[in-house]
Formats: structure tokens, C-alpha cells, sequence
């Protein structure tokens, strides 16, 4: 147990000691619990009653079990992990186990910080006495004068629902990295309870897919925030732009909760699914693929309510990423014919992003595949299409890097396929005639840039040209701050070069000189697609 959490374990049995003492129920132990250990280590209210009943993780997976067994029902795969990622909030469990902890609990799901009504449709609430829930006379004062000063000691406004409490975990994360220098964001990362606050920011907007009436002005000022988000994703640091991408999306869930008109109702689907599409493509930056999955599924739930077909090609051209960085290339080769058919004929960023994310895919399978010929015909034959694509782009589409698709993009992700293709020659004056395009800021795509003209010197047998633009790559940010997506390819590389060269002096420079380059810290906004 690290010292944080059991500081937080010797504060709670302390509370729940003179909560006993005082004749208290268990479940208002647990609020009280909740209310002195969240600000200061992201108690949430699940984990508030297991320390209320003062019972370890195994002990509340022995009683589940045995509830199950006296159901008659097969004993269920839930262990320690899972429940610890309820209690983290990195997981919601489902209906049947949620039941079951309410079960065990003695209380309803949303004394457990879930919402909705349990499945069973029976309260959960024991009769007042030792270790049972409160009778009604014991039961915690819920007013919003007693609450405000539980809740909010200092006077500050107490969370006036759910979504508040993610919205303060997001705005304390963005003070936290305002108030380090430029690019100083040390101690300041993907922790458990931001990871819960990023997802119910999400699941809340999945569960108020329905209306509200704004002004026009409104809309248009939402709209010119969520177009300069997607100017702001290739220099901004992710985890910054993330908290403020996904401020602007809470506003819009709200304005999303009550009826409005259908044209009004279209904007700001639209906005939510180009904002919950941003967030999905700063999680692949920030290496989480299951969250960067859950919002490209919010993004298309939110782009079918506007009947756009380019938007939501567009979503899901840029959902074949997770799979083509994290999984199969099949699949993501699946979805971007997807896109692609969804397009349809209609001018839009999607007919070219989709043909590239194809010759990426193929690319990678003609590699798996000792580069088969049809396959590489196939690679080929997208990237055309892509170039046909492009042509006939908006202006305005063809400088976004976010909403729409860049020359320098277009050019940096044919050379990276001529590359896996093994078309070396081409790939080179492609390469740097994208490296061309980029301006200084776009650091990370113009090290990707450098890292494929290098892997073209490798299978062109110059290997001291290769690690020399493979230095040159890295040399553009601080030791300490090589981000990790540029650490990929230095090490397939490194990983080629060994096989085929063995062990070299100056491949081992190389790699210690990335030693430093460990670092956690998340890269900046990179051009994912």
C-alpha cells in the first residue's frame, strides 16, 4: 500500500471509529467518509462504504460471490482488479453487478455514485440497527443548507449535479498545468481520477442525446470554440487541450438536456460529435485506446442524429486509427472502406483521410505478408484515389489538420506507405517534400518525417546515414522529453538495424542517447492521421 492510500485508510477507520462510537449507520459513516477523504484523494462514494464497513476488497468479493451462489447462479470472474477499477472509477460495473454490490452495501446505486434504479426494481435499504442502513430518522440530512455546508465548508457552491464534480476534476487538472511554465507539466498526468472524469464527461453526453433551446449567437460562439480546438491539436499538449475540448462539450451536453428545435438540434449534434471525434484522436496521443474508442462511438452517435454522411465518415476515418496503431490492420483497413462508402461522392476530408488509413493498412499487411504484389498494387492504387480525393477538397478543408486534411499531411503519409512498401527512392522525395511543408512548431510529425527517410537509408544498406537522421529526429526536444510516440519507431529501428547488423558501436550510442527519453510525460499534439 503506497503512503496516500494509507493516509486515506487511517482517516476513514478514524471516521468511522467516532461514527460508530456516536451510534451513526453505516451508510452515513460512508457519506461522511466520502465528504473528508474525496477533495483530498479522489474517495469516491463506492469506496467510501467498503471503508465505512471497514472490510478489505476480498472480503466484498467473498460476499458477492456467495450472493451469487445463493442465487443459484455460476460464480462470477469478478476479483480484486475489477473492483478496484469500480472503486478508482476507471469502470462502471454493469447492471448484474452493480445489484449485487447494492446487495452487499445495503444501499442503492446511487449511494454508490452510479445512477439510474437498480435492476432488481426492490430497495436495498436494511432496517435501522448495527452494520444495517439508517432508518429514516437516521438517515442523513440532505437539505440544501446542511448539504452545502457538508459539502462545501469554506461556502464555496457545492456540485450542483453529477457532471460538476468532472467538470472541477478537469478545471483543477488545466489550473494545475496553467500554473507550471511553458511545457512544464511534471506531476500532472493521466491519474484514476481524471481518467473517471474524462469517461463521465462522455457517458453523460451519450446519455442526453436530446435538446435544449439556445440562441443563435450561442451556437455560432460554440461553433468558432470547437473549429479553433482543431486548430489548436497540432501545438497544444494534449492533456491541456483535452480539458478544455471537454469543458466546451459538457457546455454543449447541457444545452443538449431539453427539448429544441430540430435545425438547432443539428448544430449541436454536430458540435458534439466534432468534439467527442477531437477527444477520441488526443486519447490515441495519449496512448489510452479503449477511451479513444468510447468517444469515437459517442462521435457517431452524435453525427447520426445529423444525417451528415461527410461527418460521419469522417468519425469513423478517424476511429480506423485505434486499430491501425493498436491492434489489427484489418480492421482498421475495415473501417476506413467504411468511411469511405459512407462519403460516398460528396467533396470532404473523409474521401481522402479514408484512402490513406487503406494504403497505411495495406501497407502494413504487405510487410506481414513479405509484400505481396497485389497487396502492394492495393496500397498504391488508395493513394491515388487519395490524391483525387484531395483535389477536390475546400480550400478551408485542406488547411484544417483537424477537421479537414493538409497537403503535409497527405504527402508525410504517402512517403511513410512507399516506405513500408519498400519503394524507397520515391518515398525519399515525397518525405522531403512533406518535411518542406511543416513549420517549426509541428515537431513531433517532422520527427516521424525524419524517422521513415531514416528507415529508407537502413534497406538502402547506409546504416550510419540511417542513426545519423535517426539522431537528427530525436535532437529536436529535450532529453527529458522525447515523446513516447516518437520513441516507436527509434525503436523499430534499433530493432531491424540489430538483426541484420548485430550489436554496433554507434547503434548502441544511439540508444543510450534515448535513455533520458523515458519519461512519462505526454507528447504534444500530434498528427494522428
Amino acid at each position: 500500500m503506497s503512503g496516500r492510500q494509507h493516509r486515506e485508510t487511517e482517516i476513514a477507520r478514524q471516521v468511522r471509529a467516532r461514527g460508530l462510537a456516536a451510534g451513526r449507520g453505516l451508510a452515513l459513516i460512508a457519506d461522511e467518509i466520502h465528504e473528508v477523504c474525496g477533495p483530498q484523494f479522489g474517495t469516491t462514494k463506492i469506496k467510501s462504504h467498503r471503508l465505512s464497513n471497514g472490510i478489505a476488497l476480498a472480503d466484498v468479493i467473498e460476499q458477492v460471490r456467495a450472493l451469487f451462489e445463493r442465487d443459484g447462479k455460476p460464480v462470477p470472474g469478478i476479483g480484486e482488479t475489477l473492483l478496484s477499477a469500480y472503486e478508482s472509477g476507471m469502470k462502471r460495473p454493469g447492471p448484474e453487478y452493480l445489484h449485487y454490490l447494492c446487495s452487499v452495501y445495503r444501499v442503492e446505486p446511487a449511494a454508490l455514485g452510479f445512477e439510474g434504479p437498480c435492476i432488481c426494481g426492490h430497495a436495498h435499504l436494511a432496517p435501522g440497527g448495527p452494520g444495517g442502513g439508517e432508518s429514516k430518522e437516521d438517515r442523513p440530512d440532505t437539505s440544501p443548507g446542511l448539504r452545502q455546508l457538508l459539502v462545501s465548508p469554506d461556502g464555496g457552491c457545492p456540485p450542483t449535479d453529477g457532471g460538476e464534480e468532472d467538470e472541477n476534476v478537469l478545471r483543477r487538472t488545466l489550473l494545475k498545468l496553467l500554473a507550471g511554465s511553458a511545457g512544464v507539466t511534471a506531476g500532472v498526468g493521466m491519474d484514476s481520477q481524471l481518467l473517471g472524469a474524462v469517461d463521465n464527461v462522455r457517458r453523460k453526453m451519450d446519455d442526453t442525446m436530446v435538446s435544449a433551446t439556445v440562441s443563435p449567437a450561442m451556437l455560432d460562439q460554440w461553433e468558432q470554440s470547437t473549429t479553433g480546438f482543431g486548430r489548436q491539436y497540432m501545438n497544444t499538449p494534449p492533456l491541456r487541450l483535452l480539458c478544455d475540448v471537454l469543458l466546451e462539450f459538457s457546455t454543449v451536453r447541457k444545452a443538449m438536456e431539453r427539448r429544441q428545435p430540430v435545425d438547432v438540434q443539428e448544430r449541436l449534434c454536430r458540435m458534439a460529435a466534432q468534439l467527442s471525434g477531437l477527444c477520441g484522436m488526443i486519447m490515441i496521443d495519449l496512448g489510452d485506446h479503449r477511451l479513444a474508442r468510447s468517444f469515437f462511438r459517442t462521435g457517431r452517435t452524435a453525427a447520426d442524429e445529423t444525417g451528415d454522411r461527410a461527418l460521419r465518415a469522417w468519425v469513423t476515418a478517424r476511429e480506423a486509427l485505434v486499430p491501425l496503431y493498436y491492434g489489427d490492420p484489418r480492421e482498421a483497413l475495415s473501417l476506413a472502406k467504411k468511411s469511405r462508402d459512407m462519403a460516398g461522392h460528396t467533396p470532404c476530408a473523409a474521401r481522402t483521410m479514408a484512402p490513406v488509413v487503406e494504403a497505411r493498412a495495406l501497407a502494413m499487411l504487405a510487410g506481414a505478408n513479405g509484400s505481396r504484389q497485389d497487396v502492394v498494387e492495393q496500397a498504391k492504387r488508395a493513394l491515388h484515389r487519395a490524391r483525387q480525393a484531395f483535389s477536390q477538397m475546400s480550400t478551408d478543408d485542406q488547411e484544417d489538420a483537424a477537421f479537414g486534411y493538409t497537403e503535409r499531411q497527405l504527402y508525410f503519409y504517402q512517403g511513410d506507405v512507399l516506405v513500408k512498401l519498400g519503394q524507397t527512392l520515391e518515398a525519399d522525395v515525397v518525405l522531403e517534400q512533406a518535411l518542406g511543408k511543416y513549420s517549426g512548431e509541428d515537431l513531433l510529425d517532422q520527427s516521424l518525417i525524419r524517422f521513415d527517410r531514416a528507415m529508407c537509408r537502413f534497406i538502402e544498406g547506409d546504416v550510419d546515414e540511417a542513426l545519423h537522421m535517426a539522431r537528427q529526429a530525436v535532437e529536436a526536444f529535450a532529453p527529458d522529453d522525447i515523446p513516447q510516440l516518437a520513441m516507436r519507431p527509434a525503436a523499430e529501428l534499433i530493432k531491424v538495424i540489430q538483426a541484420k547488423y548485430g550489436d554496433l558501436p554507434q547503434l548502441r550510442a544511439f540508444r543510450e542517447s534515448l535513455m533520458p527519453g523515458e519519461s512519462n510525460s505526454p507528447a504534444p499534439g500530434v498528427d494522428v492521421l
